[in-house]
């Protein structure tokens, strides 16, 4: 018999993990606040367009799929990197005239958020930094801390419509700085950046040698005056890895379809190494899902009436969402919506002065979820105090309804005009 002495157990976790903290999740999924059980949830938390039914693909995407499910041509492991039939149709999808780009350039991942990993993981070492937006979407920082990449915020300006404050910018690069994290169009702000100021990011990256993680996975998912423009179109210099996927634009985010291009502009000194550097973390998972790989040759094709028709409709029912959310919301007080330019979102200035017993934003999403059950994501986790993120995908008719409950837990929680008897108010 082999007695087992307890004091010999030494199971501890990893450092990877617990430095592995995803601030949505965290509120999401902790169940911390409750909603109030006599009003149904009105989720506008996730960056997801599905949660109410009403947005949903194009017959032609779902065709496509069946079919090739029926093909039974797609059952086997694909390369990790993806098959190239799938890498050739996104080369064509997102490339430029000044970065071509061949089914050699791309590599495929298990949504944005792996195509995200593979790019920091192939680029940073531990103790390294990367440049990322603040507020800005918290997987960047996320991945960083689990793998020992230092962070460093650089502001964006909600008086220029969520713009980089370009001199804040580069007053953070160092000698260990490896990349800029530029997200447009924006999650959490919803901004599209101008060609102007595109070129104005450019100019730093260029001027310091450093090159850029382009998250655009919102690409094409503008509306009003706003045009979207990738980074790779403006510049011949520099290196630019740029994120896309299916998600958000084909309305699938569940499918875990991404990608990294690289556009390499000449600069990345050994385009070869680069390369084989993500291909050689794309076989850590073995590439994203056979079958929805198997669509993309038919849903990325740019000559695709019934797919174009389908964007275009998908934006303008964004912008009349977005349209409806700014003018509601400026109508109470205390809220300060800033207008979207594209993707689902809006973020909302939140003057807790007019209040009398909201602190923060933490504690508005909280007491609102809790009084109203309208379910909002605090600023905070985007790294933005005192302001909230709605997505504003729900029919119109259920945004309605969660905006007058806004209004009513506005009303109920807004300081109390007290006139004194010699007349002032306080």
């Amino acid at each position: 018999n082999i007695i087992m002495d307890a004091k010999t157990w030494n199971v501890v976790v990893s450092d990877a993990a617990n430095n592995t903290t995803n601030p949505i999740r965290a509120i999401v999924d902790t169940g911390r606040y409750k909603p109030n059980p006599e009003k149904v949830v009105i989720p506008l938390s996730i960056g997801d367009p599905c949660v109410f039914g009403n947005l949903n693909s194009d017959q032609l995407v779902n065709d496509t799929l069946i079919a090739n499910i029926n093909s039974n041509k797609f059952n086997g492991y694909p390369p990790s990197i993806g098959y190239e039939a799938a890498r050739a149709a996104i080369a064509k999808f997102v490339e430029t005239e000044t970065s071509p780009l061949t089914p050699a350039d791309v590599i495929t991942a298990c949504g944005a958020s792996g195509a995200i990993e593979l790019s920091l993981t192939a680029l940073l070492n531990p103790g390294d930094n990367i440049l990322i937006p603040k507020p800005g979407f918290s997987l960047y920082e996320c991945i960083s801390n689990s793998k020992g990449f230092n962070v460093k915020h650089y502001n964006l300006l909600p008086e220029k419509s969520w713009e980089i404050d370009i001199e804040h910018l580069k007053s953070l690069i160092d000698a260990r700085t490896k990349c800029i994290m530029v997200n447009n169009p924006s999650n959490p702000c919803g901004s599209n950046y101008s060609v102007e100021h595109l070129k104005e990011i450019l100019k730093v990256a260029d001027e310091y040698c450093i090159p850029i993680i382009s998250d655009e996975i919102y690409a094409g998912m503008t509306f009003g005056d706003s045009v979207f423009t990738p980074m790779a179109a403006l510049t011949k210099t520099v290196p630019i890895l740029s994120i896309g996927g299916i998600a958000k634009r084909f309305l699938v985010p569940g499918w875990r379809l991404g990608w990294v291009a690289v556009h390499h502009h000449g600069q990345f000194e050994h385009k070869q190494q680069i390369r084989k550097a993500i291909h050689s973390l794309s076989q850590l998972i073995l590439g994203p899902n056979s079958l929805v790989q198997s669509i993309l040759p038919t849903i990325l094709d740019k000559n695709n009436a019934q797919i174009n028709k389908f964007f275009v409709d998908v934006n303008k029912t964004l912008e009349s969402h977005s349209t409806f959310t700014f003018d509601t919301l400026s109508k109470v007080e205390g809220l300060a919506p800033i207008t979207s330019g594209g993707t689902m979102y809006q973020m909302i200035g939140l003057d807790t002065s007019k209040f009398e017993d909201i602190s923060d934003d933490v504690e508005f999403m909280g007491k609102l979820l809790q009084e109203e059950s309208v379910f909002v994501l605090p600023g905070t986790v985007f790294g933005m105090k005192n302001y909230f993120r709605i997505v504003f995908c729900a029919p119109l008719e259920k945004l309605d309804e969660a905006y007058k409950r806004i209004q009513v837990f506005c009303d109920k929680h807004r300081k109390k005009v007290v006139v004194t008897d010699a007349g002032d108010v306080q």
